[in-house]
């Protein structure tokens, strides 16, 4: 277990920060507050630069003539069917985030737009929807693509440990497998690490509130606590089964309830309301994209980018190693090209209809029926969605079908996760022991209760940012890395014929 650096070294600096949050939570919650202001303040703009610049990039790759090259061996196919694999994007990419801001996202831009925009109107609405398909659509999914491509080409095509110092080979050459190679490695289970406690806040959050609203229970941070032990406790059993049986069952689970849920309030909610949201958004948000990819409004309403587009693209950076391994995990066999359409496209194409279905009806009860669901959302926007379901039929299976849904997509994230770190720190071993991903799976539920007892759901943002900024630059070189090893095939390939 203990027979790498990265291991070592990772697992001992996670182990001080939650200590650290232990003995002085309050130490630890103005320690991030000053970190997260300082990389805002400095660095915003290279965090929108740089998200639009992958996108860019994944778009160029995929038309250019790199993208038949597989990641894999020439005869090697797919290991997973169409359904199974988006079934795991999905899951990993997005899961709980989903569940979380479908309504309390929207509602929250309606009611506490820039300060350009009127709240509470027809313009603030169609302001939110625009925005929250611009946090969740295709530059998020440009991010992991840029890694788990980077790491599935140099792994599967060139026969290297599936780890991030991998794909930095041309660079750097055999250096990646000296202190440069463990550094890289190390700052991506840190961001690992980050990303994933803040996603498994969240979840622990909303769950809590979903079981107060059913069922009375107290909404406080002791349950809440109490949500991640119970938890932690079932992604271990779902570590334990392995890959094939664990993750990608319970990912199948979760795509089968989410369009039970999506279609049941399609259909019951108000319908050709939200038609209209979708197609008007789609049309709203490809229409302002260059603006929206480069807004970072230095004159008016900045305060609200960096509490929300600023924090999303450190968030999806922050996923990118875990993401971008099990990704590349799960797509061997498949083309670049396949790979970037399915992975770009797919997940975008659901997201957007997700956030029409339950933003739609949130706006729709907002304007046309005047509920004060806006308001609860202000006050704690982990409520939104259950609210909602308070206005339509089977209000109480809805609430109950969505608490599993929480709980299956805090199950897969987590599991999913440790499985990934493993790989981290096992160097690259595609099977890490079961020792290190139930240590992983201890660690990263310990450091995402401690960041919420430190400072709540504020803190989880805030480290995520910070643990997001050394990322964006690694990510970056990637891209150099990728197209000069993909350019060099193609010169080697030729010179063989």
């Amino acid at each position: 277990m203990f027979d790498n650096k990265v291991f070592l070294i990772s697992l001992v600096i996670v182990v001080v920060f939650v200590l650290a949050g232990v003995v002085d939570p309050a130490l630890l919650d103005r320690v991030s507050t000053f970190l997260h202001g300082a990389i805002i303040a400095h660095f915003g703009w290279a965090y929108m630069l740089s998200g639009f610049f992958f996108l860019i990039f994944c778009v160029v790759l995929a038309l250019s003539r790199y993208g038949t090259i597989k990641l894999g061996r020439d005869h090697e196919k797919p290991e997973y069917t169409y359904f199974g694999w988006f079934s795991m994007l999905f899951a990993a990419g997005m899961g709980i985030g989903l569940i979380f801001w479908g309504v309390a996202e929207p509602l929250s831009h309606f009611m506490d737009p820039p300060e350009f925009v009127q709240p509470e109107t027809g313009q603030a609405a169609t302001f939110a929807m625009r925005y929250s398909f611009f946090h969740w659509g295709l530059h998020p999914w440009a991010i992991y693509i840029v890694m788990s491509l980077g790491i599935a080409y140099f792994s599967f095509r060139r026969g290297m440990p599936p780890l991030i110092s991998s794909c930095f080979y041309p660079m750097l050459g055999n250096r990646i497998y000296g202190p440069i190679g463990h550094f890289i490695d190390i700052m991506a289970v840190f961001a690992t690490i980050f990303g994933i406690a803040t996603s498994l806040g969240l979840g622990a959050i909303q769950i809590n509130s979903g079981l107060e609203h059913l069922y009375g229970l107290p909404s406080s941070s002791t349950f809440t606590l109490l949500i991640i032990l119970v938890t932690t406790l079932l992604f271990m059993v779902s570590a334990v089964v392995g890959l094939d049986k664990g993750i990608q069952t319970l990912s199948k689970t979760n795509i089968f309830l989410a369009f039970i849920l999506l279609l049941f309030m399609l259909v019951a909610g108000p319908t050709s309301y939200i038609l209209n949201v979708f197609t008007n958004t789609i049309g709203g948000y490809m229409g302002s994209m260059l603006e929206m990819s480069l807004a970072v409004n230095p004159f008016l309403g900045q305060e609200w980018y960096k509490s929300w587009t600023l924090f999303y693209w450190a968030w999806w950076i922050a996923w990118s190693p875990f993401v971008g391994i099990f990704v590349a995990r799960i797509s061997r066999g498949r083309t670049i090209r396949e790979f970037i359409w399915g992975a770009l496209l797919v997940p975008t194409l659901l997201t957007f209809v997700w956030f029409s279905v339950f933003g739609g009806a949130s706006l729709f009860l907002e304007l046309e029926k005047g509920t004060s669901i806006g308001m609860a959302v202000q006050n704690d926007v982990s409520t939104g969605l259950f609210l909602v379901f308070d206005h339509f039929p089977g209000s109480m299976i809805l609430a109950n079908a969505a608490i599993v849904l929480l709980i299956v997509f805090f199950v897969t994230s987590a599991d999913s996760a440790t499985f990934v770190l493993g790989i981290m720190t096992s160097k690259g071993s595609p099977n890490p022991t079961l020792a290190k991903k139930i240590t992983w799976g201890v660690i990263q539920s310990s450091v995402a209760s401690i960041l919420l007892v430190s400072g709540g759901l504020a803190a989880l943002q805030r480290m995520a940012i910070t643990a997001a900024l050394p990322f964006n630059f690694i990510l970056l070189l990637m891209c150099y890395n990728i197209w000069k090893a993909l350019a060099s095939e193609k010169r080697e390939s030729q010179l063989q014929r």
